[in-house]
């Protein structure tokens, strides 16, 4: 009997010690899919997500392979704020303004009719369903994935059409879940439409005050860290410390990381160093990548549990098939309906901006001339010509990316369903009727819509025959380019940069040829002269290094009064300060050595 026991206890760790190296390799595994994913969705012109489900669906069905059952939660919470944070701190904030209304629609009205309409129709075809259930179920359905912004952006769409894009899928998932949650509480009790309203608005204002504030705050303490490891570390946390209290306030925890976002994203250029932004950038995408891969990866894999699910519960697949079917059409008619009118009303306040260009042109030229009222301080003046310059910047970008019915068509196909889809399915009270077949039907059409739309987004998108930017947007680059050389020689003509010796300048920009010809062989032909060329040479190195970092800093400064002014687009103006950047820390890094 001793020898038994003896035998179970050391047999014991043994197992326990196999299934943490099981974990270990199931870890590696799906680490290495996500990188071989998306370093072959190019070659194979398939968007990396849509890979990784259909590798998950096969991988669920091999021999010996366990279900997948992932508790909703950990996707909802644990790893949709991270990511909507890391996309709101990439939105260019410029544009996103500019287009907040359509942003609004769709991610706000667009969802509301989706979920009601979608409600009606369960509610006729599933007979135990009431209208609360079949909107809960509408509203799981209603939110889009940035699948498609990714798609878009690879087929040379115009940047108008991508932040919209982008910006719905950052905001309909926290109002699609906000009404799922309204809708599951009207499941148990009698909830009135006004009481639903109210808590909506209320879950969104609370949010974006919570989330603003918490972004402000942490790039502020952030700024104050100066190992940018350290401040990158802390970063990661904002998207969980902009979530709770605004779920301890009954917001919506996502909004809250959204607005922490974007209100990140906007404070950190200005406050945070050229390491910090780098490390934020490269970490962040890691992150970005492998959580928006896994949860993919996770989608695929719990098919065949979702399966099982529906046959132990009395069901068929055919049950969920066919109302997925009809689901996924009736969200591109019901996006077709609130898209197209949406794209009109925006174009047409788009024209209302543009017949105002003559006034406000005239407004600018009153502000820059000799007789201004004594009311108009300087202060008062800068704000008034900064807003004014902001308003012709609009319509200079409302006039050059026009949203029509081209447009529209593209936004109405590019409406893919995603991973939110089925976390959101999976969070439906255990005693809802058809709960099985509903995740199931949930998980149909996020997959069906990636395997549909997203294989011929691409071709859709050439078929539309959108306009291409691509000359106006080497125009303002080559505007911006030549602006910033001017402010280069403005800052290098300046006695109080360069010193006293008037040469400096000319020699700081011959330093290349300098070390060109003062190469090992001639320093050895005149030993004599070699100390004093060394000299030279190191003395106008120093003087270079100091004098670029005054350049950078003046740049940077301009570069931040243009975004402030909305001159040019944020593309450009991002493209220029990750080249200065990167020169920062090149001269940091000559500095060290």
């Amino acid at each position: 009997m001793n020898q038994v026991t003896h035998h179970a206890a050391i047999a014991t760790p043994s197992c326990e010690k196999m299934g943490r190296m099981e974990a270990v390799l199931v870890v590696v595994l799906c680490v290495l899919a996500i990188a071989a994913a998306n370093q072959l969705a190019p070659r194979l012109r398939l968007a990396a997500p849509l890979l990784l489900v259909l590798v998950g669906v096969v991988v669920s069905y091999l021999p010996n392979i366990p279900k997948i059952d992932v508790d909703p939660e950990i996707i909802l919470v644990g790893v949709l704020p991270p990511l909507l944070y890391a996309a709101a701190v990439a939105m260019p904030t410029m544009e996103f303004k500019r287009d907040l209304q359509a942003i609004s629609g769709l991610a706000v009205v667009l969802v509301v009719v989706s979920a009601l309409g979608l409600g009606a129709v369960f509610m006729w075809i599933l007979p135990d369903a009431d209208f609360a259930t079949g909107v809960a179920l509408g509203a799981i359905l209603s939110p889009t994935d940035a699948v498609a912004t990714t798609t878009v952006k690879r087929v040379g769409a115009p940047n108008r059409l991508i932040t919209v894009l982008s910006g719905e899928s950052l905001f309909n998932d926290a109002s699609a879940l906000v009404l799922l949650r309204a809708a599951i509480a009207a499941m148990a009790a009698s909830v009135s439409l006004w009481g639903v309203a109210v808590s909506f608005v209320w879950a969104v204002v609370a949010a974006v005050a919570v989330g603003a504030a918490v972004g402000w705050l942490i790039v502020r303490v952030r700024a104050r860290i100066s190992n940018p490891a350290v401040a990158t570390a802390v970063s990661f946390v904002t998207p969980y410390v902009a979530y709770a209290p605004a779920e301890l306030v009954q917001g919506s925890g996502l909004v809250a990381a959204v607005a922490a976002g974007l209100v990140a994203g906007r404070v950190g250029v200005r406050r945070l160093t050229a390491a910090h932004r780098r490390s934020d950038v490269q970490n962040w995408k890691m992150v970005e990548l492998l959580l928006e891969g896994g949860v993919f990866l996770l989608m695929g894999l719990e098919l065949k549990a979702l399966v099982s699910e529906v046959t132990t519960s009395h069901e068929t697949v055919w049950h969920a098939a066919w109302p997925a079917a009809l689901a996924f059409v009736l969200l591109i008619v019901f996006r077709l309906i609130v898209v197209m009118p949406l794209v009109v009303w925006v174009e047409r306040r788009a024209q209302r901006i543009i017949a105002r260009e003559e006034h406000l042109a005239r407004i600018q030229e009153t502000l820059s001339g000799p007789d201004l009222p004594e009311r108009f301080t300087e202060r008062r003046t800068d704000l008034v010509r900064t807003r004014i310059d902001r308003r012709l910047a609009d319509i200079a970008y409302y006039r050059a990316e026009s949203i029509g019915a081209r447009e529209g068509f593209v936004l109405v196909w590019a409406g893919m369903r995603g991973v939110v889809t089925l976390a959101a399915a999976q969070t439906l009270p255990v005693d809802t009727p058809y709960r099985a077949m509903l995740v199931l039907l949930a998980f149909f059409v996020a997959l069906g819509s990636l395997v549909i739309q997203g294989t011929t987004l691409g071709a859709f998108v050439r078929w539309m025959r959108l306009p291409d930017h691509a000359d106006q947007e080497d125009v303002e680059r080559r505007d911006l380019g030549r602006e910033m050389a001017a402010l280069t020689e403005r800052v290098m003509s300046d006695p109080a940069v360069c010193g006293s010796d008037p040469d400096l300048a000319l020699r700081i920009r011959t330093l290349r040829e300098l070390e060109a010809t003062a190469s090992d062989a001639d320093l050895g032909d005149d030993a004599d002269t070699a100390p004093d060329v060394l000299d030279r040479r190191i003395a106008t190195a120093d003087s270079m290094r100091r004098i670029r970092r005054v350049v950078i800093d003046e740049q940077r400064r301009h570069l931040l009064e243009l975004s402030r002014r909305a001159t040019y687009s944020s593309e450009a103006l991002t493209a220029v300060l990750d080249k200065l950047d990167a020169e920062e820390l090149s001269l940091d890094a000559q500095t060290s050595v």
